[in-house]
């Protein structure tokens, strides 16, 4: 699972902990993106319209696979492990 969380991260898909409403899923796509938040959201709303459901598995799929980024801040700064 960690691997796929810093798949997630080195690709710049991070939840925003600051930024979000429930999860920070959109805010962090439309980060990646380029979009601010709100436009992000407005996407994500049209696009419930356009394909209902599919969005009622999706976020919750990102959600859980995104990391914060909170997260992604603090294990940039932890010691790394002498090999």
């Amino acid at each position: 699972m960690d691997t796929v969380r810093a798949t997630f991260a080195r690709h710049g898909f991070v939840r925003s902990a600051g930024r979000g409403i429930l999860g920070g899923v959109c805010a962090g796509v439309g980060r990646r993106f380029g979009l601010g938040p709100w436009v992000s959201r407005l996407l994500f709303v049209v696009l419930l319209m356009v394909l209902p459901g599919s969005q009622f598995l999706v976020y919750p799929l990102l959600w859980f696979l995104m990391p914060s980024d909170d997260s992604v801040i603090a294990a940039s700064h932890a010691p790394r492990p002498m090999r």
